[in-house]
């Protein structure tokens, strides 16, 4: 590969050394373009209109303020605009969470236990009790 890489290009030649050697031309033509290309991306400014550090911060502990806290960024942004406050915008508010791994579901929900699978209790055939579920059967009360 480095070898046909290497080579000029010229017009044909790419082709004939490819053919010769069973790779492809787009591997090559993929190979110089990356040999081309500068090693680390450019970084971008900081925007003018950013936040600074300490609104970053307020926003985040504003978001973390009990009126807020069961609440989505969305709603957050409609309730602080309908008080006649702006912070940030929604994508905004989404980033400090996301800086903060805080971006999943901000309600508190209940969690379903843990499904067991009902056990076999019949040895034999004809057998009445086919299947028990925990917490229910013989030495339990029903609640």
């Amino acid at each position: 590969m480095e070898a046909v890489v290497a080579l000029a290009p010229a017009r044909g030649l790419n082709a004939a050394a490819c053919a010769a050697l069973g790779i492809s031309r787009a591997s090559v033509h993929r190979h110089r373009a990356r040999a081309r290309r500068p090693c680390a991306p450019a970084r971008h400014p900081k925007p003018k209109r950013a936040l600074t550090t300490e609104q970053r911060l307020a926003v985040r502990d504003l978001m973390r303020d009990p009126p807020f806290v069961d609440l989505a960024p969305a709603e957050i942004y409609a309730g602080l605009l309908d008080q006649g406050t702006y912070h940030c915008s929604i994508r905004t508010m989404y980033r400090i969470l996301g800086e903060h791994d805080e971006t999943r579901e901000r309600r508190r929900q209940l969690r379903h236990p843990v499904y067991q699978k009902p056990e076999l209790l019949a040895e034999g055939p004809n057998q009445s009790l086919p299947r028990r579920r925990p917490g229910c059967g013989p030495g339990t009360s029903p609640s």
